[in-house]
């Protein structure tokens, strides 16, 4: 199917708010035109149905990014960091492109162009796109997440079951930076009085103390005991829960990276503000004391 058809099939199905279908069109065009390689240079085509994240981060960079970047490279996750920090709304505006291609090529492979989704997550800055207090999600949109969050799998990310377990342990309430801090020493099988089994975690707080215990719910329970087998071989001294490349504990911005991810390949791609790592901690997933004493 050509792109562009599928672009405007994908617009016209209605999932997205009018001013986020205007954007998205824009940014999606600006992908497909480059991969013609009709700006800035010359050069081989890339094909939009087979490429690298290495195409996304150049079409990033010569379109948007260089403006900011100047002599500075565009290689890694710290150069978007930078961005962030130095440039908010810049970062913004690239994280809503990356969330626009994640729901264009969700929409590519519903339709049998592709086989599996790119997973573009280390192509986002993490920043929260609102500028406000993190809302709790109304009981539709958690309902909605959990949905998204239940589909989420290998044709989304090779590092899903991960993913899952940080969008859950954000439902239990733990906010994004204690849960790049939880600490395997300190996982705990549990038995409720019921009989259903359950975990108990803890994060070391700002002192190196143990820190005060989570009682995960059964969701977040049974994500931590899918992902415990698929748990990367941690460095040396590194006793994080959450292991990232090369073995290193994840930095405090990659949950709200993962939240972006998921929400941008599901109905609430293009939502005002938008689903963040914060507004997630701050909705509940369960009733107190589910386990029972």
């Amino acid at each position: 199917m050509d792109p562009r058809l599928l672009l405007e099939d994908w617009i016209a199905a209605g999932i997205l708010r009018p001013a986020t279908q205007i954007a998205y069109r824009r940014d999606i065009t600006s992908w497909l035109d480059w991969c013609d390689h009709t700006w800035p240079h010359d050069g081989p085509r890339v094909d939009p149905w087979s490429f690298g994240i290495e195409h996304v981060a150049r079409w990033a960079y010569d379109r948007y990014l260089h403006e900011v970047l100047g002599t500075r490279p565009f290689n890694d996750p710290t150069d978007l960091a930078w961005i962030a920090e130095t440039h908010p709304a810049v970062a913004k505006s690239h994280d809503r492109r990356i969330s626009a291609l994640t729901g264009f090529y969700e929409a590519a492979r519903d339709a049998g162009c592709i086989r599996i989704t790119p997973d573009l997550t280390e192509l986002r800055s993490g920043l929260d796109r609102d500028g406000q207090a993190p809302k709790r999600l109304l009981p539709e949109e958690r309902d909605a997440f959990l949905t998204a969050i239940g589909s989420w799998g290998p044709d989304n990310s090779r590092n899903h079951h991960r993913d899952r377990l940080i969008a859950y342990l954000l439902l239990e309430g733990i906010r994004p930076g204690r849960i790049v801090l939880l600490d395997i020493r300190h996982l705990y099988p549990m038995t409720a009085n019921t009989g259903a089994s359950y975990y108990e975690v803890r994060a070391p707080d700002d002192f190196e103390n143990v820190g005060k215990p989570y009682s995960l719910g059964l969701l977040a329970s049974a994500a931590v005991k899918a992902y415990l087998p698929k748990r990367r071989k941690p460095a040396d001294g590194v006793h994080a829960l959450i292991i990232g490349e090369g073995g290193q504990g994840l930095t405090s911005d990659y949950p709200n990276k993962i939240v972006q991810s998921i929400a941008a390949a599901s109905v609430l791609a293009g939502r005002e503000p938008p689903v963040t790592a914060d507004s997630l901690a701050h909705t509940s997933v369960r009733d107190a004391d589910q386990h029972g004493g």
